[in-house]
């Protein structure tokens, strides 16, 4: 297909997203920004999450590695499942009890500022990290299959996408993203629906000839039981559920739009809905997957992992198809960008300026340090993903879960600790611990040959990451009392 087409439809549904943008910013204020005037519709905040979770990595990266792990990301799934449960029954009745704007305010309640202020920091290292990671695959790929043909260098690819996500959410927030999320989810599954229909129907296979040809290749296979394999199993099911927990229960993004929602019950529907969809969806990814790997070998594409499925739609599908594939894979990345440009906008003024608490600066004058924060983050985003490019890893989705990982690990101790004692920390050490913890994992996973023998390292470092910070708020913790700092009103 024409790049000049391609770039017209690209840049079409720009336009759609400016309109949504404006009709939903309107009169917006600060509170429309963060938590959207606690006036979300939870139907549209749970579909719409499902693209922020799935995410352009997803929507390249999961069918891309069906070739090399096979259907072993369903180990994962199981964990995500029971994550998502613990978030619906035990955060979420906490949050909404504390009536929450951002979530890392409870670890000030229970533990004190510098507690709040480590969490915070370290979403805030999380979510620079991993949105921009993100947006850099599908930057790539629309800079390696458009703009590359009209001489544009990445550089200002990357800065004239940005620069459109900045325009629908500078204003709304999380007011105009619940509906600008709920468009690109809707436009990311028909294309994913229609690319597998598509496959199918070249290669003449139902339903079911396709999973027992995808049998017979190998490419079902799930399950690993070598306990010394880092995709054993059970390693699996529990870094799914404590990914879940620390990724999206500890995660301001996810939560602000959950928090959004007027009442717990609602939210918890949203939850519960999300977690049945995207499981649904999910399996479909693998699926879609596993064709593609199925139809590669017949068409003669020898592209493998995160470059594979670019490569078979625009090598083999027709015009229709691409233009599809295109708007797809643009609605699996800004859900995940746009969202995250919010709500580090949201813990930075929140959190680390304290914004909310200062009674000496108007409304106005609120709002154009917040304008301020959105535009400084956006130019962070541009380093980053420089960075990124710099480095050029082949599988995004791996590179994604190993800084998770680091990232979140002192944001699960944090909130372990919390939630599982009554104790109370010294308050000043607590950044040292939340910093200790991932140099450990560094130093442990750098040694791992010659302490653990053959047994490696998987997702369990984000679990080992947790636990090393929990054990370290204990040793500088002291007894329920004064320095609980509200543990018992918490445990209410």
């Amino acid at each position: 297909m024409s790049p000049t087409i391609l770039f017209a439809v690209v840049l079409a549904y720009f336009l759609i997203l400016l309109g949504v943008a404006w009709r939903t910013s309107r009169h917006a204020t600060n509170d429309s920004f963060f938590i959207g005037n606690k006036d979300s519709n939870w139907m549209l905040v749970a579909f719409g999450m499902v693209g922020t979770t799935l995410t352009g990595v997803t929507f390249i990266s999961v069918p891309g590695a069906v070739g090399s792990n096979g259907f072993g990301y369903i180990q994962l799934m199981i964990g995500y499942v029971l994550g998502y449960l613990a978030i619906t029954f035990i955060l979420l009745p906490l949050y909404y009890r504390l009536q929450l704007t951002s979530i890392y305010r409870y670890l000030e309640l229970r533990l004190g500022r510098r507690s709040y202020q480590s969490g915070a920091a370290f979403f805030i290292v999380s979510r620079l990290l991993g949105a921009t990671a993100r947006l850099y695959l599908v930057v790539n790929i629309l800079q390696a299959t458009i703009l590359d043909s009209f001489g544009v260098p990445f550089w200002l690819t990357a800065c004239v996408v940005l620069l459109l996500i900045l325009l629908y959410t500078y204003e709304g927030g999380v007011k105009t993203i619940v509906w600008t999320d709920t468009l690109q989810t809707a436009c990311m599954l028909a294309g994913l629906f229609i690319c597998s229909v598509f496959l199918l129907r070249e290669m003449d296979l139902s339903l079911v000839d396709s999973l027992e040809r995808m049998r017979a290749q190998g490419l079902t296979r799930i399950f690993t039981t070598d306990p010394d394999s880092p995709a054993y199993v059970w390693k699996h099911i529990l870094a799914g559920m404590f990914i879940t927990i620390a990724m999206t229960g500890m995660d301001q993004e996810m939560m602000q739009k959950n928090i959004s929602v007027r009442t717990l019950r609602d939210s918890q529907k949203n939850m519960l809905s999300l977690t049945v969809v995207l499981t649904g969806v999910l399996l479909l990814f693998l699926f879609l997957g596993g064709l593609l790997h199925l139809y590669a070998p017949l068409a003669g594409v020898t592209a493998t992992g995160d470059k594979l499925f670019p490569a078979v739609v625009l090598g083999h599908f027709p015009a229709v198809v691409q233009l599809i594939f295109f708007i797809a894979l643009i609605s699996a990345l800004f859900p995940s960008v746009d969202g995250a440009l919010t709500a580090l906008t949201s813990t930075f003024c929140i959190d680390i300026l304290g914004l909310q608490r200062r009674t000496d600066l108007s409304p106005a004058v609120q709002m154009r340090w917040r304008r301020k924060v959105h535009l400084g983050f956006a130019a962070l985003f541009l380093i980053l993903i420089m960075a990124f490019k710099w480095l050029d890893d082949p599988s995004m989705i791996g590179v994604i879960l190993k800084l998770a990982s680091y990232t979140y690990g002192p944001l699960l101790g944090l909130f372990a600790f919390g939630l599982l004692s009554k104790r109370g920390v010294r308050d000043r050490w607590v950044p040292l611990v939340a910093v200790a913890g991932p140099l450990l994992c560094a130093l442990i996973e750098q040694e791992q040959a010659r302490l653990f023998d053959h047994y490696r390292i998987g997702l369990e470092l984000l679990i080992l990451n947790g636990a090393l910070v929990l054990g370290g708020l204990f040793l500088i913790s002291t007894p329920p009392g004064p320095a609980g700092r509200g543990a018992q009103y918490l445990s209410k």
